[in-house]
């Protein structure tokens, strides 16, 4: 009968047990990161009253089982849910992280390594990143200096608000990038000034300045050069102004330029006669705007067009061979119609029964309009008057008149035709040799050769002829002329800076500089004598090295998107200089690496959390403080941790908090059940005590 009480007192002692473990679950149901536990029942010992017996084949007789009475029940185990994940909670506290996955960070006592899912960390005193309950210091790896990247290896603590990282030194650009397009049929890069592009650098005191390059097309397919143009500061001032100096060479570098030759066959065109003879002589047609100031600007010439011709020179009439020299005057003729359309809508002219009639302007002051005028012939003023729209000499040295002494009609229709004199001047750079050619009844120069490469009429020949102008990087020489007409001319092109070459055949970057080469450098000068004689010290600017490999030359358009940046172009763009800068953020990523923002611009790898996970993380000891320790049971920490995402499983979530996995629900259901287990079993103590009452009453 005493068995039953101790079943009673056992079963008693583990249900107090599992209501223990009830009540700590429920006790954290809002502790961050807590995992609960359950506990599982296992009967205890057994009383054997008799052993089994097996069947005896000689007497027939069969076996029985074993007689055991049990006493009573025990602990089996207390588990944790440690693998579950609990919900997340957001607190916008970029110290605050939540772990995915079954990983555990890492801190330190100082002397013992622990483990938690807590992620509430906040920064200490001396910058470290510490647990807000215990201040027990958060391990992970640190950043390389030499190369910016994080340095696995042995765990160590994370100081990352160190007196280095609140701030960002200024730091001068090394590094640079041209990329993009580089169309050949882009008009800018056979322009003069070619396609200009800029570049915006840091020197070492965090000034920033901005370096402009021009690219240039060659003849050559696929041949281009590029040069320094200038470089100025934040004020858009120019360093060669800024220093007093004398050209920009004497600050920087770039390339060491050189030259192209190349000779080409042109076909003499139309208007051009070539004579072999000794000397050669070229015969040049010249249009009356290339010859006459004003001529193209000139509303009446246009109107007249070909009609248009030479009456006088210098006040003569012209023969062939008249000669022109610059400044001289010239007066063309010529003859237009006007229709009846034009006159009353650009001139405001009403057509009346054969009559035009226009409106006079009123006088100053005057109340009441003007009677309207009736125009008569070509002697009547008043058509130089309406017409004067058409006046405009352009730089002639007299008014445009109409003719009176030639035909003047006024059609039935309203249509207006007359002859006109417009006065010119002779161009001021014309040909010292140009003469009036009565066959063409235009103007012909006469030029030999071969000085016609060598004078300001021999450049006008190339012009003319065959498009080609001498300019400050470019000049052409007449090798040859042929009977037929073709003449073999060189083209003489110098550049600075350095050539930039691309394949013919894919448009993919062959080299700049150099064969071989994929980047050139912006090479700063030490010092430099400005113009009064004093040293200036250029030691704050570094040399830049400009890595042009990524640039292709293909079809875009006829638009170049060619662009120069700072930095190598990389994750981390090293290389690119900065000025001075302030923290203004810090993030913790997904894969645990924590990175700073400056004001500058500037993103900086501070270091990166550790994880760890366990072959058995229900094995590991629970420490208090939402900590964990080893067992024999949870397998060793080997002291370098891992990168949360190797496994490609787990991740970390800043601002959030993981809360705990603890199920009310299940847990109320579970404290009824053991409720009512322990009050059964109580029932057990109480039938058993009155049972023995019973039996002590027999001696009575």
């Amino acid at each position: 009968m005493m068995r039953s009480l101790f079943s009673g007192v056992a079963g008693l002692k583990t249900h107090q047990t599992r209501m223990d473990v009830i009540g700590n679950n429920i006790a954290n149901v809002n502790t961050t990161a807590y995992k609960s536990m359950n506990m599982v029942f296992s009967d205890l010992l057994y009383q054997q009253t008799q052993a089994a017996s097996g069947a005896n084949a000689d007497t027939g007789r069969g076996g029985i089982n074993p007689r055991q009475i049990g006493l009573g029940s025990k602990t089996a185990a207390i588990n944790t849910a440690i693998t579950r994940q609990g919900s997340a909670q957001s607190t916008n506290n970029p110290w605050d992280v939540m772990i995915s996955g079954e990983s555990f960070f890492i801190v330190s006592s100082g002397s013992q390594n622990f483990f938690t899912r807590d992620g509430s960390f906040t920064i200490d005193g001396a910058g470290n990143l510490v647990m807000a309950s215990t201040g027990y210091k958060v391990m992970g790896w640190q950043v390389d200096p030499d190369t910016g990247e994080i340095q696995s290896g042995p765990v160590a603590a994370l100081q990352v608000m160190n007196t280095e990282n609140l701030t960002a030194p200024a730091e001068a650009t090394s590094l640079a990038v041209a990329s993009g397009i580089l169309d050949k049929n882009d008009t800018n890069v056979h322009s003069p000034s070619g396609l200009v592009r800029t570049l915006q650098f840091y020197d070492s005191r965090g000034y920033l300045y901005t370096a402009k390059f021009s690219m240039h097309a060659l003849s050559k397919d696929g041949q281009y050069y590029v040069e320094l143009e200038d470089i100025t500061d934040s004020n858009s001032v120019s360093l060669v102004d800024y220093y007093k100096l004398e050209n920009i060479g004497q600050i920087a570098s770039f390339g060491t330029g050189g030259n192209i030759t190349e000779t080409k066959v042109y076909q003499t065109p139309d208007n051009v006669t070539y004579t072999d003879g000794t000397p050669a002589t070229f015969k040049v047609d010249y249009d009356f705007g290339e010859i006459l100031a004003g001529f193209k600007d000139s509303p009446m010439m246009g109107i007249a067009g070909d009609s248009a011709v030479v009456k006088t020179i210098n006040n003569a009439a012209p023969t062939d061979g008249t000669k022109l020299t610059a400044g001289q005057a010239v007066v063309m003729a010529g003859t237009v119609t006007l229709d009846r359309d034009i006159l009353e809508s650009e001139y405001g002219l009403v057509f009346d029964k054969g009559v035009y009639y226009y409106q006079p302007k009123p006088a100053a002051g005057a109340t009441t309009t003007p009677a309207r005028v009736a125009l008569g012939g070509a002697n009547d003023a008043n058509w130089g008057t309406v017409l004067s729209q058409l006046t405009g000499n352009g730089g002639a040295t007299a008014a445009v008149t109409i003719d009176a002494t030639a035909p003047f009609t006024v059609d039935d229709k309203g249509s207006v035709t007359f002859t006109f004199n417009a006065s010119f001047n002779a161009a001021a750079d014309i040909p010292a040799n140009t003469v009036y050619n009565g066959t063409t009844k235009k103007f012909a120069a006469t030029l030999t050769y071969p000085d016609a490469t060598n004078d300001p009429d021999g450049a006008m020949v190339l012009e003319k002829a065959y498009g080609l102008k001498n300019t400050d990087n470019t000049t052409y020489t007449i090798n040859f002329i042929s009977p037929n007409g073709n003449a073999s001319i060189t083209r003489n092109e110098t550049y600075g800076g350095n050539m930039l070459v691309f394949d013919t055949q894919t448009g993919k970057f062959s080299y700049v500089g150099n064969p071989d080469q994929n980047a050139v450098t912006l090479d700063f000068a030490g010092t430099a004598t400005d113009m009064t004689g004093e040293t200036v010290d250029l030691g704050h600017f570094t040399d830049i090295s400009i890595d042009f490999s990524t640039m292709t030359s293909v079809n875009n358009g006829k638009v170049s998107t060619a662009t120069f940046d700072n930095g190598d172009g990389s994750s981390n763009n090293l290389g690119s200089g900065r000025k001075p800068g302030a923290l203004i953020g810090v993030e913790i990523g997904q894969d645990g690496k924590i990175r700073a923002s400056y004001d500058n611009g500037l993103s900086k790898l501070l270091g990166q959390i550790a994880v760890t996970k366990f072959a058995n993380a229900s094995g590991l000891a629970k420490a208090g403080n939402n900590l964990y320790s080893t067992t024999l049971n949870s397998g060793e920490f080997d002291g370098v941790g891992m990168d949360i995402t190797s496994d490609g499983e787990g991740s970390m979530e800043s601002g959030v908090l993981e809360m705990s996995n603890v199920d009310l629900a299940g847990e109320f259901t579970e404290m009824i059940t053991t409720q009512r287990g322990f009050q059964a079993n109580s029932r057990i103590i109480t039938t058993s005590d009155s049972m023995l009452e019973e039996l002590v009453n027999l001696k009575r």
